[in-house]
């Protein structure tokens, strides 16, 4: 693989940044809240007393898991009894930020260990396109806005970063990873997971017509990226290396596995669903008309999901130069954050979600 084109599949950005402003992941998980419960009401339990593993592929800084994870347990404890334990393991690279994953499990309002339940929440740093549990040990699996990242990038994109905006050689690159990565998550979840078990997948996507509902944000940030190259901000060799290392999928890509037999690794699919999440910062705009509170609210949120994996192609913050990293991340926030404000529009985005059973 070329220096070009690095392994990368995305880090939020740290200090709770990603907790304070991941609004679209929440709202995308809320619309999956009701998947999730039928889910956990469908898992197997074994008799046994050995405790129950509830996986959490993607946790991020952790705000985001608590509503989900509360769900899964109120379900699970009628089932369970009060005294069976309930380990919750909070999985995402070794890079993230597990002090705001702890602190938000230990001192948040909301924390799903609140409710008197015999739960334990743990953590691990590894990849998701590892193994990360035993075998046949997960008795529900949750992901989250995750399995959108890939395990590398497989190309450069010319004149854009961000995988739906690119065409030819590049998109069809992007395909197979994407195809590549989802066979090869499923494969080690199909490992982890208990016969009767139950993994949701929560995903953006793209409607059957190949539309994100992100293109106009990105496309804005792509036009700052290229005025940070006009003055010298960054140099145009750091600009070409920046790729979102993200593939949005359609229903129909998600399914491909399965269409065989209606299998795949002994996961059958149980739900499969594309909704719409509107865009909460625009109906906020709609009531009180103010421009650059919009604009603020969505350049915070490509900056926590989005600027660290843009940052990494610059070659002082690759070298460690944490000063270089906070001087392009306001520098993009403040220039993207204008052009929103200039241009209001919606961000209306889908979500996708997949129940997928294990057969015993």
């Amino acid at each position: 693989m070329s220096d070009e084109v690095k392994p990368s599949h995305g880090v939020m950005e740290g200090k709770g940044a990603y907790n304070r402003h991941a609004m679209i992941p929440a709202g995308g998980a809320s619309l999956a809240a009701p998947f999730l419960e039928k889910a956990v009401q469908r898992m197997a339990l074994d008799p046994e007393d050995r405790p129950v593993v509830i996986a959490d592929y993607g946790s991020s800084q952790g705000k985001n898991s608590l509503a989900p994870i509360k769900i899964a347990i109120r379900n699970l404890v009628p089932r369970l009894g009060p005294n069976r334990p309930i380990f919750v393991f909070h999985i995402d690279q070794p890079s993230n930020d597990f002090n705001t994953l702890f602190e938000v499990l230990s001192s948040d309002p909301d924390r799903y260990t609140l409710d008197g339940a015999n739960v334990f929440p743990c953590a691990i740093g590894k990849s998701f396109y590892e193994q990360v549990l035993p075998p046949d040990s997960v008795h529900l699996g949750w992901s989250s806005y995750a399995a959108v990242w890939l395990s590398r990038i497989p190309s450069l994109i010319p004149g854009h970063f961000f995988p739906p905006s690119s065409t030819g050689a590049a998109r069809a690159a992007f395909e197979r990873q994407g195809a590549e990565d989802w066979e090869a998550f499923l494969s080690l979840r199909a490992c982890e997971l208990r016969p009767g078990a139950r993994l949701v997948v929560v995903l953006p996507g793209l409607s059957d017509d190949g539309l994100s509902g992100f293109a106009e944000v990105m496309d804005h940030a792509n036009a700052v990226l290229t005025q940070m190259v006009d003055d010298n901000t960054i140099t145009a060799q750091e600009r070409v290396r920046m790729v979102l290392g993200t593939y949005p999928r359609r229903k129909s890509e998600l399914l491909a596995p399965f269409a065989k037999d209606g299998q795949f690794q002994r996961l059958i699919v149980e739900d499969c669903e594309i909704s719409v999440l509107p865009d909460a910062a625009w109906a906020d705009y709609q009531l009180d008309g103010d421009k650059q509170a919009l604009a603020t609210k969505q350049a915070l949120f490509f900056r926590s999901v989005f600027m660290p994996s843009l940052a990494n192609a610059l070659t002082r913050v690759r070298d460690g130069d944490g000063e270089a990293l906070r001087s392009f991340a306001d520098q993009l926030q403040d220039r993207l954050t204008r052009r929103l404000a200039s241009q209001p529009a919606s961000t209306d985005s889908f979500v996708e979600t997949i129940v997928l059973a294990k057969c015993g």
